[in-house]
């Protein structure tokens, strides 16, 4: 009765907490009845006890009492359980920002080591062409100061300048024109009657040679390289190489 009388009007779904404190409560009760149905005096029988069938009644100040200490017990578990979730709430929340700043922190420090490992590299590509300039300069190829020497060089930059040409077809007109002398002047052609003589190692006039001039070499006739070159130049666009030409051109 007294279980009864306490639930009335609470909800049907009650958690194990509050069964616990209900099942309590009602042990209290069952107690309370048993001392209330004993009687002032000592000297009667139980009997008698049974035999009286008058209702057992109850203080509602001890049953209020009751209800009272466990609805304080109620929320004193409910507000713990909801201080132990805010709590650990707060601590996840400040797991987490801690596991983004790290995350970003590793991620500015990757950011950094990338951007140096770059300009290091930069650097030393850099370094390097820098000492093969260095290195080409100083192994520059020199050739002898001799028509064999002045040949190939000019061969050199002729295949620089897509200039076609060969070793033995600029050899066998420079005997030809002037054997080999890079001084060598004609004076009595009709180039030099026109006030143009034919000079150097290939007999190039001036107006052909300065219309035909590969830049790079000097310009002089009289340079055997500037010479050689020009006049090779002259024959390409005129002959299609100079290993075309046969004769005085």
């Amino acid at each position: 009765m007294l279980k009864n009388t306490f639930t009335r009007g609470r909800s049907r779904t009650l958690t194990r907490h509050h069964k616990i404190a209900i099942a309590g409560v009602a042990t209290l009760g069952a107690a309370a009845v048993a001392l209330s149905a004993v009687p002032g005096n000592a000297e009667t029988t139980t009997s008698e006890a049974a035999v009286s069938s008058a209702p057992v009644k109850y203080s509602s100040e001890q049953l209020q009492g009751l209800r009272a200490d466990v609805s304080e017990q109620l929320a004193a578990k409910s507000l713990q359980g909801q201080a132990a979730a805010a709590k650990a709430k707060a601590e996840a929340k400040a797991k987490a920002a801690a596991k983004k700043k790290a995350a970003a922190a590793a991620a500015a420090k990757k950011a950094a080591a990338k951007k140096k490992a770059e300009k290091a590299r930069k650097a030393k590509a850099a370094s390097r062409s820098a000492q093969r300039a260095k290195l080409k300069a100083a192994v520059r190829k020199s050739y002898a100061n001799n028509l064999d020497g002045w040949i190939k060089e000019s061969l050199d930059i002729m295949k620089s300048k897509g200039i076609p040409g060969t070793y033995n077809g600029l050899y066998r007109n420079i005997i030809r024109e002037s054997s080999g002398n890079p001084n060598a002047i004609n004076n009595w052609d009709i180039n030099a009657i026109n006030g143009t003589p034919s000079i150097g190692l290939l007999q190039i006039i001036k107006p052909t040679f300065n219309a035909y001039h590969v830049p790079g070499t000097a310009w002089s006739q009289y340079d055997p390289v500037a010479n050689i070159t020009a006049s090779a130049n002259y024959a390409f666009h005129r002959y299609g190489s100079i290993d075309n030409v046969n004769s005085a051109y």
